[in-house]
C-alpha cells in the first residue's frame, strides 16, 4: 500500500492563498475550489497516514512478516513528514509573532 505524499510548494501555497483572498475557498466554487486551510488539512492528513503506514509496517515486521526495507522506508517517510509539519508550524508561529511585533 502506497501512502500518497502531499508536497507543499511555495507556488502552490501562494495559489491557495490567492484563491482564498478571491473568495474561491469559501465554498462558492464547488468541489474543485480549495483554500489554504483545505491544503493544510490534506497535508496534515498525509502526515497522519504516513504515521499509520509506518505503524502497520512495524507491527507486521514484529509479527514475523513484512520486508525490512519496506519498514525502514515507511518509518523514514513518516519521520520526514513529521519534521516537515513541525517546520511549517514553526514558520507559521514565527510569521505570526513577526506580524504582532510590527509597529502600527
Amino acid at each position: 500500500m502506497t501512502v500518497p505524499v502531499l508536497t507543499v510548494t511555495p507556488a502552490g501555497a501562494a495559489g491557495a492563498y490567492a484563491r482564498v483572498q478571491n473568495g474561491a475557498g469559501s465554498g462558492e466554487g464547488g468541489p474543485a475550489a480549495s483554500g489554504f486551510g483545505d491544503m493544510l488539512t490534506r497535508a496534515l492528513g498525509s502526515v497522519v497516514d504516513a504515521g499509520h503506514q509506518a505503524d502497520a509496517q512495524s507491527m507486521q515486521a514484529i509479527a514475523g512478516g513484512g520486508n525490512l526495507t519496506e519498514v525502514v522506508t515507511a518509518v523514514s517517510r513518516a519521520e520526514l513528514a513529521l519534521q516537515s509539519a513541525v517546520t511549517i508550524r514553526d514558520r507559521v508561529v514565527q510569521a505570526y509573532q513577526d506580524v504582532m511585533r510590527m509597529p502600527i
